[in-house]
């Protein structure tokens, strides 16, 4: 605190405290309570009577467990305790609302629930994150939720998605991100058709359906995990980045009649991705690409993609001949990451990068290569020897290794020929 000088009703000069903190300005006030956690945000409001009520118009709310006192232990306490401080706070509350997230372990009543989402729909609220934890069924949205077209992003956990005919997205939605979420295909197909300004899509672990169609016109990035039988894109000629693998191996006995009926082919995946930049393909998801027909080359080349990572068997020939498809049809590709997957097959006994590649076209543009998992099988080195020989512009080559390997490795690395003067191989013990 300051002091300055005042003087009293008799002439007498006084010192008078200043409080400087209710001297702050308002929109300073704001932004120190954005920066604190909700718990601390509500305790200002013994600070001063400027800041008392202060905490009520915060627009961005999170609950978790950080809310509730370290000194509460026992799980159901803190439970209790975090629904009462949610309760009190949207209560209290006013103004809008731009963000709520809410992260919980454990049961909370559906109707306790529903309740805060009306209230959060009538605040126009922006971003909506849903994480329910601990339940043993997923919790069922009201249908109140799919008429907030204020929405502009929503991430769910644990969720029961059934939209009502009626309404068919959200026409603000930018983001959205859905895990271990149940629902229908239809109610799912038309919630994305629905969404004519989305960018970003997240799908993880989704149940109801095993057939994924996306229709986007303005997504960007697109992220799936989980069980699935085919991916369609459909009017996505914007979309950039692609993140997509499998939950479980689908050369597995019990799913080798799924993998027969996988309805994805390196043809179909590519056809509506003419401006994809960025592709990460999981293990088990390019077994499924490698089961059907692979082509020698896209009919389109992939102009755009300047960036690869692949998870890759080198001893399973189809899965190879993805690989080969993918660097024939992409002419800009800068950066290559691949994993070796673990072998369980013997290798086959004739087969060399150079016989089934027969040498590119045109060199291969990559300047930066990284190989994770290398053990030294021959159809690794090939590769090694391969990508040396056939990138001119290479800078630099990263080879992480597996534990133990045979320290020839390294010598083999040093005498293969390169066609690059500046490639700098880093060999990484």
């Amino acid at each position: 605190m300051e002091t300055k000088r005042s003087k009293s009703t008799d002439g007498t000069v006084i010192d008078v405290e200043q409080d400087i903190i209710s001297s702050l300005p308002d929109d300073v006030i704001d932004q120190i309570l954005t920066h604190l956690p909700i718990r601390d945000a509500v305790r200002t409001s013994v600070l001063s009577n400027k800041w008392r009520y202060k905490w009520t118009t915060l627009p961005n709310l999170v609950f978790n467990r950080e809310c509730v006192s370290e000194a509460f232990e026992d799980s159901l306490v803190i439970r209790r305790k975090l629904l009462t401080i949610i309760d009190h706070i949207l209560l209290l509350h006013s103004g809008p609302i731009n963000h709520f997230h809410l992260s919980h372990i454990g049961p909370i009543s559906v109707t306790t629930l529903d309740k805060w989402i009306l209230y959060l729909t009538r605040s126009s609220i922006k971003e909506l994150e849903l994480v329910i934890r601990g339940v043993a069924q997923p919790y069922k949205l009201p249908w109140c939720l799919f008429s907030c077209q204020s929405l502009q992003y929503i991430a769910l956990y644990k969720c029961w998605l059934n939209p009502p005919s009626t309404i068919k997205g959200f026409r603000n939605l930018k983001i959205l991100g859905l895990d271990k979420v149940t629902m229908t295909q239809d109610a799912f197909e038309n919630l994305i058709s629905g969404c004519p300004v989305l960018e970003v899509l997240r799908l993880m672990s989704l149940h109801g359906f095993t057939q994924v169609n996306i229709h986007a016109p303005k997504l960007k990035f697109f992220h799936i995990f989980g069980e699935f039988e085919g991916i369609s894109f459909e009017n996505t000629f914007q979309l950039e980045k692609v993140i997509v693998d499998l939950s479980k191996d689908m050369n597995s006995e019990s799913n080798q009649s799924r993998l027969q009926g996988f309805s994805n082919s390196l043809l179909n995946f590519f056809i509506h991705l003419p401006h994809l930049r960025s592709l990460m393909i999981g293990r088990y998801f390019i077994k499924c690409l490698a089961a059907g027909v692979v082509p020698v080359k896209l009919p389109t080349p992939c102009i755009n993609l300047s960036y690869l990572n692949l998870h890759v068997r080198f001893n399973n020939l189809m899965e190879i001949s993805v690989l080969l498809c993918l660097l024939r049809s992409s002419p800009n590709l800068q950066k290559l990451e691949l994993y070796a997957g673990k072998t369980t097959l013997l290798e086959p006994a004739s087969y060399s990068w150079e016989d089934i590649f027969s040498g590119p076209t045109m060199p291969l543009r990559m300047r930066h290569v990284r190989l994770e998992g290398i053990s030294g099988t021959k159809s690794q080195l090939d590769l090694i020897k391969f990508l040396l020989l056939y990138s001119p512009v290479l800078v630099q080559m990263i080879v992480n290794p597996v534990k133990n390997v045979n320290p020839e490795l390294l010598t083999e690395l040093i005498r293969f020929r390169r066609a690059s003067v500046q490639v700098e191989v880093l060999y990484n013990v």
